[in-house]
């Protein structure tokens, strides 16, 4: 009998180590997004998942809208046993919409576990000689604003999950005074909820033309300290990623929306001779999902394949 792995592209992710947790994934409303392969890959790994969308952001788009039946399709093909899907269209410009989001995926199971703030704004933008007032507050909204709510919206409900029972003082124990910010009971690391940001590589160089999405994305690697220290208090891990150049359509000539000259010449200057695709920052998203990465939290991470290291 053969005991050969399967190829590297068909390995499975770790079996199973979401089994029981809700996962909230947004802007998945694309099969070649971010947002689909991370939804996908929380799903085999047990996760039950539900997906936040809003086609008519796609759809104004020069690479268009998807066929959102198929999107939740796939998604529900790669759930593991009975683990349950759910979804909602939700315009996240809307100042209640993260609300009523994390609201909707809570009835999913009861509470939500993980947080996938995936969803952005693309489209609208300028230069620093083109913005505007409304450029810049429609990225702020989406992008910036609405990840924070949900943030603080997923934090309310999880509450204080990830305490340990065997670490709170016993009923008939005297009442210990709590300075602010102190725990009143240990933190179980093997609880802990966990919340991921997606920021862009545009915070370490430059991408003219797209000024109101930089400062935007930038915002979130920029608090990812001060959040992370506040939610950690609460058995919350936050970490954020910027999943690097990844085409989800835009890089494809036919759609492209931005020149692409010059751009088969530059894929031979980048180690592995290609762009990135969903399913590369989605391994590290279902990775850092896990009790493997317990220990890791408050970090921007980067995973782009070296393409950095090229420029």
């Amino acid at each position: 009998m053969s005991t050969s792995k399967p190829p590297r592209e068909l390995e499975s992710p770790t079996e199973h180590a979401l089994a029981g947790s809700t996962a909230l994934v947004t802007g998945v409303s694309r099969r070649r997004g971010i947002g689909y392969a991370v939804a996908c890959r929380l799903a085999e790994q047990g996760a039950h998942v539900f997906i936040q969308h809003f086609a008519p952001h796609d759809e104004q788009q020069p690479w268009g809208g998807d066929d959102l039946d198929a999107v939740r399709a796939g998604i529900r093909s790669v759930l593991v046993d009975d683990a349950k899907f759910g979804d909602l269209s939700a315009d996240l410009s809307q100042p209640d919409a993260a609300a009523r989001v994390m609201q909707a995926a809570t009835e999913l199971t009861g509470r939500v576990g993980i947080l996938v703030a995936n969803h952005a704004r693309s489209g609208g933008d300028g230069s620093i000689f083109d913005l505007t007032a409304d450029m810049l507050d429609a990225h702020w909204q989406v992008n910036a604003r609405s990840t924070l709510l949900l943030t603080r919206a997923f934090a309310e409900q999880f509450g204080d999950a990830a305490r340990r029972a065997d670490a709170a003082p016993a009923a008939d124990d005297p009442p210990v005074p709590v300075e602010a910010g102190e725990l009143p009971a240990a933190i179980d690391e093997f609880a802990t909820g966990r919340v991921i940001w997606l920021t862009s590589g545009r915070m370490r160089g430059r991408m003219p033309g797209e000024v109101a999405y930089a400062a935007s994305k930038a915002v979130l690697a920029g608090l990812t300290p001060t959040v992370a220290s506040e939610l950690l208090t609460h058995g919350i891990l936050l970490n954020t990623v910027d999943p690097g150049p990844v085409n989800t359509g835009y890089l494809d000539p036919e759609v492209a929306d931005r020149p692409l000259s010059g751009m088969l010449e530059f894929l031979r200057t980048i180690p592995f001779g290609r762009y990135g695709d969903p399913t590369d920052p989605a391994r590290l998203i279902g990775w850092l999902c896990t009790t493997d990465a317990r220990w890791l939290v408050g970090q921007v991470l980067t995973s782009d394949g070296g393409f950095a290291l090229s420029n």
